[in-house]
C-alpha cells in the first residue's frame, strides 16, 4: 500500500511523528492575522521577524527560512563543501539514511557513513576516517552532526562530546554543519540553551514543523556572510517563497507557545515507554526526549503485522526497521492518549 493510501479516516491516537500536529485555533489566528510581503524582494516582515529570532536563538548572525528541513540541509552541504569530496557522518544519520542521497546528486558529495555505538560521531572514528592528505585521496569537506539523533531514538549529543568534535574539526579545518530539527528537544530535556549546543557548528538547522507544532518550515542559521551565499542556493533550489509571512507567523507563535511544553512529551515518552517495557514480546529503551523506539523480540512477530494490526485499533506507529517499531508524543497526544495507545499495543500483543 503507498504512502498516499492509508486504511483510515480519523486515527484515534497518531504517534506515527510530531510533524503530524494540527495548527492550534491561536496559531490559525496568527496566521490569517499575519502581515506579509514579497519574501523573494526581501519585504516580507514576518520572515524577517522569525528570521532575526532564530538567529538570535541560536547565538548565529543570521537565518533563512526554507520550506523543509531536507532544503536547509542540503544547503548547508553546498555551503560547505566542493564537488569530489566526503562529509562524514554517523550510518544512521537522517542526511545519509532519510535524505535520498542529495549530497551526492546535488553537491557531488560522497556521504561516508561510519558505524557508531549511539549515533554519535567521536574524534577518534572521525581521526580514523579521514584519509591521507595526498593528490590520491578523497578529501574530507565536511562533518554532520545530528541533535537530536532521530534514528538513535531522540538522543542527545552529550555537548562534552560535541566540543571534542568541534576541536577536531577546527584542528583540521573541516566545518560541522548541525542537524539540529530537534534541537529544541536537546534544549528542553537538558536545560541548555540551543545557542551553546549551535556554538560548536559552522551551520544549524533548526525545524519548526516538529516538536513545535508548525504547519511547514525550517531554518538555516550561521554567519553573515555564509546565509547571504545560501540564500542564492535557497532560490536556485525552488525554494524562494512569496508571501511567506503566513507561515512564518506559525513558526513565530510556536517559538513563543510551544518551546516551554515540550518537556510535557517528553514525560509522555517516558510513560509510553514505562507502560510498555513490561509487555512480553518487546524491548523499550529509556527516551531522552520525545522518542520511543519499541523493539520487537518475538520471533514471530515483524514490524509491519504489529503497526497494521495497531492501526484497525486506531494507533499509528511509524515502521523503523523489519522489527522496530517508533512512537513519537507531540503536543497532540495527552495523557489520555498515551494510556490509549499502551492499551491498545497489550491488547493486540495477547491477541497476535
Amino acid at each position: 500500500m503507498s504512502h498516499q493510501q492509508r486504511p483510515y479516516q480519523h486515527p484515534t491516537v497518531d504517534l506515527r511523528s510530531d510533524t503530524v500536529t494540527q495548527p492550534t485555533p491561536p496559531m490559525r489566528a496568527a496566521i490569517a492575522e499575519a502581515e506579509v510581503g514579497d519574501d523573494v524582494l526581501g519585504d516580507d516582515p514576518t520572515v524577517a521577524t522569525l528570521e532575526r529570532e532564530v538567529a538570535e536563538i541560536l547565538g548565529k548572525e543570521a537565518a533563512l527560512f526554507f520550506p523543509s528541513g531536507i532544503m536547509a540541509n542540503q544547503t548547508a552541504v553546498l555551503l560547505l563543501t566542493r564537488p569530489g569530496t566526503e562529509a562524514l557522518i554517523d550510518r544512521d544519520g537522517h542526511i545519509l539514511r532519510w535524505e535520498e542521497l542529495a549530497p551526492a546528486h546535488l553537491a557531488g558529495v560522497q556521504l561516508e557513513g561510519l558505524e557508531t555505538p549511539d549515533g554519535f560521531l567521536r574524534p577518534e572514528l572521525i581521526r580514523a576516517a579521514l584519509r591521507p592528505r595526498d593528490r590520491l585521496s578523497i578529501e574530507t569537506s565536511l562533518i554532520l552532526l545530528e541533535n537530536t539523533h532521530n534514528s538513535a531514538g531522540g538522543k542527545v549529543i552529550p555537548l562534552d562530546l560535541l566540543r571534542e568534535v568541534r576541536a577536531l574539526s577546527l584542528e583540521e579545518g573541516i566545518p560541522i554543519h548541525l542537524d539540529g530539527a530537534r534541537l529544541w528537544n536537546a534544549s528542553a530535556a537538558t536545560g541548555i540553551p540551543e545557542a551553546v549546543y549551535a556554538a560548536e557548528a559552522d551551520t544549524v538547522m533548526v525545524t519548526i514543523s516538529k516538536g513545535l507544532g508548525a504547519p511547514i518550515g525550517s531554518l538555516l542559521a550561521g554567519s553573515e556572510e555564509l546565509i547571504e551565499r545560501a540564500w542564492r542556493i535557497r532560490r536556485r533550489l525552488g525554494g524562494g517563497m512569496r508571501q511567506a509571512g503566513i507561515l512564518a507567523a506559525a513558526g513565530l507563535y510556536a517559538l513563543e507557545h510551544h518551546r516551554s511544553r515540550l518537556t510535557d512529551d517528553h514525560r509522555r515518552a517516558r510513560r509510553l515507554a514505562a507502560l510498555l517495557r513490561p509487555i512480553a514480546g518487546l524491548r523499550v529503551e529509556e527516551p531522552q526526549t520525545n522518542i520511543v523506539m519499541i523493539d520487537i523480540t518475538r520471533p514471530e512477530l515483524d514490524a509491519t503485522t504489529l503497526r497494521l494490526a495497531l492501526e484497525g485499533e486506531g494507533v499509528l506507529l511509524s515502521e523503523f526497521g523489519p522489527r522496530r517499531l517508533r512512537a513519537v508524543t507531540h503536543l497532540d497526544i495527552d495523557d489520555e492518549g498515551i494510556e490509549t495507545a499502551a492499551e491498545a499495543i497489550y491488547s493486540v500483543l495477547a491477541q497476535v
